[in-house]
Formats: structure tokens, sequence, C-alpha cells
């Protein structure tokens, strides 16, 4: 409050030699040998850090914590940001003038009253959230109760929709079995009709292997009075050269 105005003024910025930091850290450490602090540890360490960006960080005892846990744990302990134990200058002032009813809440502070003051406080707030969500809940439950009469409507004809559905399944397997047997039907009788065309190819071969012998034979005889006919013409041919050298 003193020397800046802006809390990312006290980041260091850098010099020549070294390059800025992207954050400031403060760490206060307490004893809690006297357990004044709600918390099974003898010494409370407290964190804050501040990045350029604006966000900050807090730990408690090197563990990332929320700062309304902080400001819980210090609760009733005379230490915080407006309590009697840490007192500034201008605070002395408010005091003894009782600006801002400064002088009650520091008698209230001190009794140790304001702890439940606060804690009214955030249970006000609360009870305000809840109730703004049961005004949102009771929209809710309009809007429902509006919509269910067509929800329910819808959930009939999805009823209806599966039921035609399996009515069509069933329907669709009885069709495929009846399909099957008359395919089955047809098949038996293209095997008996593929079994008697079987026989007569093997009747038409066999005649038809028949035919091919007798066609042999009878191409070996012809060939056989061929060569035969070729002799007696050759013989006829002499003969007749010689009748006509007889002549």
């Amino acid at each position: 409050m003193l020397r800046s105005e802006k809390m990312e003024n006290i980041i260091f910025n850098g010099t020549a030699n070294r390059k800025p930091a992207n954050l400031a850290e403060v760490s206060l450490t307490f004893e809690n040998n006297n357990k004044l602090l709600p918390t099974e540890f003898s010494t409370v360490t407290i964190t804050r850090k501040l990045y350029r960006n604006g966000d900050s960080e807090y730990r408690l005892n090197d563990v990332k914590c929320r700062l309304k846990d902080i400001t819980d744990l210090f609760l009733d302990t005379g230490l915080g940001a407006d309590t009697y134990s840490i007192i500034e200058l201008k605070m002395i002032d408010e005091i003894i003038n009782n600006k801002d009813n400064s002088r009650r809440n520091l008698f209230e502070e001190a009794s140790g009253i304001s702890k439940y003051k606060v804690r009214k406080k955030q249970t006000l707030s609360k009870l305000k959230d809840t109730e703004a969500d049961l005004d949102r809940v009771d929209d809710l439950l309009y809007e429902i109760n509006k919509n269910l009469k067509q929800l329910e409507t819808q959930a009939k004809k999805a009823d209806k929709y599966f039921q035609l559905k399996e009515e069509y399944r069933e329907a669709s397997i009885g069709l495929a079995y009846y399909r099957l047997e008359g395919f089955s039907t047809d098949l038996e009788r293209i095997g008996e009709q593929e079994k008697v065309q079987q026989e007569r190819i093997k009747e038409t071969s066999t005649k038809v292997e028949s035919h091919e012998n007798r066609l042999r034979t009878l191409r070996e005889d012809i060939l056989a009075k061929e060569k035969s006919l070729a002799v007696q013409q050759k013989s006829t041919n002499d003969y007749i050269h010689k009748n006509r050298s007889y002549e």
C-alpha cells in the first residue's frame, strides 16, 4: 500500500543482467505449539504466489488451497487483514473517532463474536443461494409438468414403435422360414431333375461312344478297301498299258 499502486509492481521486472520474474512469492510461518490454530501441525506456513497475469495461488504448509481456507483457519485468532492484533496507523484514528463503528468491530473481534457474524453472513448467503435454487427448482418442475404429457405421448409412441418392430421381426423370420421351405422343395425337385438329366447324359454318352466306335471301324474298312482299290486300279492300268502295247 505504501510503495505500489498495483500488485503486479511487486514482481521483479529484471535488470540489464537478469531476466524479469514471472511471479512474486511470500510466506509467513507461525508457531502453533499452544494449538491456537485449529490444526494438528505445530508449525503453520502460509504462502501466496502472485503471477504476472494477475492470478494468485495460495498454499497451506506447501499444499494448494483456497484463500477462504486460510481465512477460516485464522478466524477468531486476531490475525487478519482488519483485526486488532496488527494495527496500522490509520486504524488508531479510526478507533478513536469510532469511524464506521470500528471500535465496536474491535470489541467484537476481541470477544470472539466476529467469527459468528462471518459464519452467519456465509450461512445467509448460502440460504439466499438455496432459496434461489428452490425458485429455479419450482420453475423446472413447472416446465417438467408442462412437458410431461408430451413426454408420455412420445413414450407411448416409442413403446408402440418397439412393439411393431418386434412384430415385424417375427413376421420377417416367419417369412424367411416359409421361403426356406419353398427353397428346400425347389432344391429337391431340381436335384431329382438333375439326377434324371445325369442318367440321360450317361446313356447318351454311351450311345455316342458306341457310334464313334462303329464309325471308327467303318473308317478302317473304307481305308482298307481304298487301299485294295488302289492296288486293283494299278493292276488294271498295267493291263491297259500292256493291252495298248500289244495293239
